[in-house]
């Protein structure tokens, strides 16, 4: 860990090198209108612009490939716990190679990374494209190329997670998560629908071909930017051992320890919406792809409110609101459980589910990573991604099998109950540890 700034004879830290002042924020900010919200000042960067049109496109292909997957194996097995299978197929990956992700994000370019990573989805989802419109495909080929997108993410999503703060610097790095966050959730509530229609129109191969092309989107948006305007890179050591040291400086500290925790906690409970939905969609509401594209839409509303919502509590709140999110998920998936008889009152309760699960997402990832040194960051936020991404595979199953048994609402109650209680005993933990980290990136010192 880097030691304590030196203190002068006046008790006062002597102004940084130019060199490290520079490593702090980003240089050459494009100007933009004053007084833009808080959720929106990021836009002020023109790389973060280009990285944001890119992920509109990308992540909108992403959903509708991900909608349409997501029938084709209720189609082609009709059975929840295959769909839930797949599904965790595409996230245990992360639970065997998440933490080297990290690992690799704090060691390259990230833009470079980047740039690789997009290549290869767009290969994996032209593959998937072939085999579908040929008339070829099978689950277990769906299966093992879930399972190799879920490897390319595993290593991705660290990179684009802290990329955000290369971008926009750590001022405004609260402004672009809940950003990023929203332009998650309109592609959400577009994706989902869009492909819902199209799936009865056309063959889903097209709709995997489609995301293929929307990868080429953010790799000519990477290529634009300008590396000058770039926070500089701070590169991990090369030396063996850095999976276990950031292990260890996560496990040491509270206020990284405790929202890792959380997000673990929730992703195996209750961030299992795409399965829930589809079975509760099919076997209990009687409904077809449209009505499962509308649910979507709902979840994805009440997220992207969240994304907008949540941005001005980030710095009052702190860590105190990533524990009363995490406890609300699991309250509002107790009521859309109750509600579920009637189709309507469950759409409203899952909008709220959607908010408070995007507030809570937003929190946890805006604390963890201004509450972790530069040098650090790539490799937390792969713990992050890892417990983040890998409950997947725990819970799906799991829930699956519930969901195939006794219906999609015990699956609900289940998740939503062990959520909950699994979250106010974490919450009496971190009030008997007493944290008091300050929340901007400028107050994080190190132990």
């Amino acid at each position: 860990m880097p030691a304590s700034p030196a203190v002068g004879p006046a008790g006062e830290t002597p102004p940084a090198e130019p060199d490290e002042e520079a490593a702090r924020k980003p240089p050459h900010p494009v100007s933009a209108p004053g007084g833009l919200r808080p959720a929106l000042r990021s836009l002020k960067y023109r790389n973060y612009r280009l990285f944001v049109v890119g992920q509109c496109v990308s992540i909108t292909g992403t959903w509708m490939q991900r909608a349409a997957q997501d029938w084709l194996v209720l189609s082609l097995t009709g059975s929840p716990t295959f769909l839930g299978v797949t599904i965790a197929c595409q996230f245990l990956p992360y639970l065997l190679v998440g933490l080297w992700g990290g690992v690799t994000a704090d060691r390259y370019r990230k833009r470079h990374l980047l740039m690789v990573t997009q290549g290869a989805m767009a290969v994996l989802a032209l593959l998937l494209a072939v085999l579908a419109l040929t008339g070829q495909v099978r689950v277990w080929e769906v299966n093992l190329l879930a399972f190799c997108l879920g490897l390319v993410s595993a290593v991705e999503d660290p990179a684009r997670e802290t990329f955000a703060a290369e971008m926009v610097g750590e001022k405004d790095l609260g402004s672009a998560v809940s950003l990023n966050s929203a332009v998650f959730q309109l592609a959400r509530i577009g994706g989902p629908p869009a492909a819902g229609l199209l799936l009865d129109v056309v063959q889903a191969g097209w709709i995997f071909a489609g995301n293929a092309v929307s990868y080429l989107v953010v790799l000519l948006a990477l290529l634009r930017m300008n590396p000058a305007e770039l926070v500089p890179h701070t590169s991990a050591p090369r030396s063996p051992g850095q999976l276990k040291a950031a292990l260890r400086h996560a496990a040491g500290r509270p206020e990284l320890r405790y929202p890792i925790l959380l997000m673990g906690l929730i992703s195996v409970f209750a961030f299992n919406y795409p399965l829930i939905l589809a079975s509760l969609t099919n076997y209990y509401f009687h409904r077809g792809p449209g009505t499962y594209g509308v649910l979507n839409t709902v979840f994805a509303l009440g997220c992207l409110g969240a994304s907008f919502l949540v941005a001005p509590l980030l710095e009052r709140g702190g860590l105190r609101l990533v524990v009363a999110a995490a406890v609300g998920i699991g309250v509002a998936q107790l009521a859309a459980a109750a509600a579920a008889p009637s189709l309507v009152l469950f759409a409203l309760v899952i909008a709220l589910a959607g908010v408070v699960g995007q507030s809570f997402v937003i929190s946890a990832n805006t604390w963890v990573q201004m509450n972790c040194e530069p040098e650090w960051r790539g490799r937390v936020m792969g713990i992050y991604m890892l417990v983040f991404m890998g409950g997947n595979p725990i819970g799906n199953p799991t829930l699956g099998k519930i969901a195939e048994e006794f219906g999609g609402r015990w699956a609900l109650f289940f998740g939503g109950g062990a959520a909950a209680l699994g979250a106010l005993c974490i919450a009496a933990l971190v009030r008997r540890s007493q944290i008091a980290v300050p929340n901007h990136p400028s107050s994080v010192r190190s132990t």
